[in-house]
This record gives C-alpha cells, structure tokens and sequence, in this order.
C-alpha cells in the first residue's frame, strides 16, 4: 500500500511539472529532461508512468476537465456558470491546467496526440448539465443545450487566451462577467435572470467555499472530493 501510494504521489508530481514546463515552453520546446529537472524524479520514475513525451502530453490533458469541479447547485444553469468561473480562477495559478490548456490550443502539439479530447469531454459535461436544466424549466423554449455549450466553449477558450496575452490572465474573471452578460439573457428564462450570479470575483467565492485555501491565488491547488 505504501508503494502504491508512493507511485500515486510520484505521478501526480511528474504530471504538475510537465504541465508547468508545457504551460511555459509549448510542447515542441520542452523536453523530457526539462520535465526531470522540474519533478526532481529519476528518469525510471517518469518512463515507468509515462513512456514517452507524448503519453505525458495526453496525461496532462486529460486532467484539464477535472478542473471544473465545483459544488453541485439546484439552479444547473448556475453550475455551469460555477464551472466556468472555477476554471478561470484556477488557470491563475494551477500549472497542471494550465498547461493542458496550453496544449489544447498549441499548433505545434503534434497530431498524434488527441487536442480534441479536452473539448469534447467539457462539450459533454456540460451539455448533461444544460440538458438538467432545460428539464427544470430554466432555459428559453429556443435553446439546444449542445449548440449553445459549442459556444460557451469556444468563447471561453478565446477568451482565456486574450486575457492571458493581455493580462496573464489578471482580468479573465471580468472577461468571463461580461462573456455571461450577455449569454445569459439569450438563454435563460427571464425570471431567472435575477437570481444568477455571474460577477467578476465568482471564482474566488466559488473556490472559497469549497476551500478556502483554494480562493486566493496559490501555488497548489487540489480538487476536493466528493464536489461534482
């Protein structure tokens, strides 16, 4: 069971230094041994989980979508909100994410490896919430879930990205209040509306409640069990 946990932990340190390297270099300039010098690992430790640079290109990826894990909320609409400001927060400061979202959007990612992964697993997380919503009433009679979370994607996604250029992502939290102001009455019942909230510093409050270690912009952040 120790060594078990060990190789967990030993994993989890390779998969937060390559995201960091990624995030920083792109996935043509970074190297395995780039990846070694950050974890401070044996380059056995990293080929024992990860044979090659691109299996560890894919593993951080696939790690991007746990990200968006927030408190589940009776309004779903509201949740897919949370989501989105969650993330946000968290690009600020999580290597690991940030450097999946890196990749994600990196032209010089070599085809072999899946970008599109990311995006179809946001795409189906929250088109189910939408869907949940719609059901209870929440969303105007014209919405098709999965039409509209193709653009919240895709606007998120460029929006980050502007904001990073612009801000490294200082900015990205009133970027995403007004990506809402206007979304929201597109989508949502009128009477709704008032009780929506979609302002600048959700993220901060989100992460807050869910840890309040979490709220500020640190150095580590972690995805607390049991939050869907």
């Amino acid at each position: 069971m120790a060594r078990q946990e060990r190789a967990i932990r030993t994993r989890r340190v390779i998969l937060e230094a390559a995201g960091a390297v990624f995030d920083e270099h792109g996935y043509a300039s970074t190297t395995i041994a780039m990846v070694l010098e950050r974890a401070e690992v044996t380059k056995g430790a990293l080929y024992f989980h990860f044979p090659s640079k691109e299996s560890l290109a894919q593993a951080v990826l696939a790690e991007q979508v746990l990200f968006g894990a927030v408190p589940s909320r009776s309004s779903k609409l509201q949740e897919v909100i949370d989501m989105t400001f969650a993330v946000g927060q968290r690009l600020r400061s999580n290597a690991l994410l940030r450097g999946g979202v890196r990749l994600a959007v990196d032209q010089e990612t070599p085809s072999g490896i899946d970008r599109g992964e990311p995006f179809r697993q946001w795409s189906r997380r929250l088109t189910a919430l939408l869907e949940r919503a719609a059901e209870q009433g929440e969303l105007l009679p014209t919405v098709r879930p999965a039409d509209t979370v193709d653009l919240l994607v895709g606007a998120f996604t460029g929006i980050q990205l502007m904001s990073r250029a612009l801000t490294d992502r200082a900015d990205l939290g009133d970027r995403l209040a007004v990506l809402w102001a206007h979304m929201l009455p597109s989508i949502a019942v009128p009477g709704l509306l008032p009780g929506l909230d979609s302002r600048a510093d959700r993220g901060v409050r989100v992460l807050a409640e869910i840890d309040p270690a979490q709220a500020g912009v640190g150095a580590e952040e972690r995805t607390p069990a049991g939050v869907r």
